[in-house]
């Protein structure tokens, strides 16, 4: 069973990602702490509330952080998310869900704390609220059992900034944040854009998701309207992948090629937000089969900091979203 954190910041791909979880038999959903990106910080967490609300969902939902580290958080990506942050369908005015009264970073290592060794944090914001969890209290970092970042860019197959030619949006958004975070002494893993680019949900597969998945498909189907319409204006025929392919991750890294190596992240001048690997190693020899991946040991005192990617013909999702 995975005792997962969601650190998000709803976003239509967010919620797609927090309902995957949620559904998700081998999960235990212990937390959901917000940040801001795809809205501000009270749009998201109002999002994440009633996510929680319609669908169910027990875990305490935690208000983060509202700007990151260093300097101001800027306006929210409207033409991608919509103003609402969930393809502008219409969200009820009140809710009955409330805050967790602590701030996101408190409730990330109170449940580490209470969780030694079983917490699986799964972050698809900025990570600002993992930061100011490690500053306030370091020792949590050799209590967590894995990080797995819905962010970065590493230049596989030429994938490289979704934001500028260097940076992607979660890392761009507090790339100080980004850098401790990759920095600390816990197991961590980027699923990057060169992984969420090519992991794609085509109208079909959304269509039947709405049709087959109950509520949470409908659902998924409306907030994805406004997601979709951005997409194909930028020339994609279907939506990216982006959050859930992290969640993949998490529940089957078999799927993933991956390449391990000390990550930094540039916080200053022209690569502001650049996600910048040392391979530990050259890539092993391709292998058949459905997915290619190379695994080597990081010695016992380095903590092991891992880039996943795919290439053709590997796969790092269910059959249906290749049909």
């Amino acid at each position: 069973m995975h005792k997962v954190i969601f650190d998000t910041d709803p976003g239509v791909d967010d919620a797609m990602a927090l309902l995957f979880l949620h559904a998700a038999a081998q999960v235990e959903l212990i937390g959901i702490t917000t940040t801001f990106g795809n809205g501000t910080i009270e749009t998201t967490t109002r999002n994440a509330l009633y996510i929680a609300e319609r669908f169910g969902i027990a875990a305490p939902v935690a208000q983060g952080a509202g700007v990151p580290l260093v300097g101001e958080a800027g306006d929210p990506p409207h033409f991608v998310h919509g103003h609402n942050g969930l393809g502008d369908i219409e969200l009820p005015t009140t809710l009955s869900r409330q805050p967790d009264p602590r701030p996101a970073h408190r409730l990330i290592i109170d449940l580490i704390r209470a969780n030694p060794g079983e917490v699986e944090i799964v972050a698809v914001g900025r990570m600002t609220n993992l930061a100011l969890a490690l500053r306030e209290d370091p020792g949590i970092a050799a209590l967590v059992k894995q990080v797995v970042i819905m962010g970065g860019a590493f230049g596989i197959d030429g994938v490289l900034g979704n934001v500028t030619p260097a940076a992607e949006a979660n890392i761009w958004g507090d790339p100080l944040a980004a850098d401790e975070v990759t920095g600390a002494a816990w197991p961590l893993t980027m699923v990057g854009l060169d992984v969420t680019q090519k992991t794609r949900m085509p109208t079909e597969y959304l269509r039947t998701i709405a049709d087959e998945a109950g509520e949470a498909g409908r659902f998924i189907w409306d907030i994805s309207r406004f997601y979709e319409d951005f997409h194909q204006k930028g020339g994609v025929d279907s939506i990216f992948v982006h959050d859930s392919s992290a969640v993949a991750y998490l529940l089957d890294p078999t799927l993933f090629e991956i390449r391990r190596g000390e990550i930094r992240v540039v916080s200053k001048g022209l690569a502001f937000g650049q996600t910048i690997q040392k391979p530990a190693a050259p890539p092993s020899p391709r292998v058949t089969g459905m997915a290619a991946r190379f695994i080597k040991s990081a010695p016992a005192s380095t903590p092991m900091r891992s880039a996943a990617s795919t290439r053709q013909p590997c796969a790092v999702w269910p059959e249906p979203v290749r049909r």
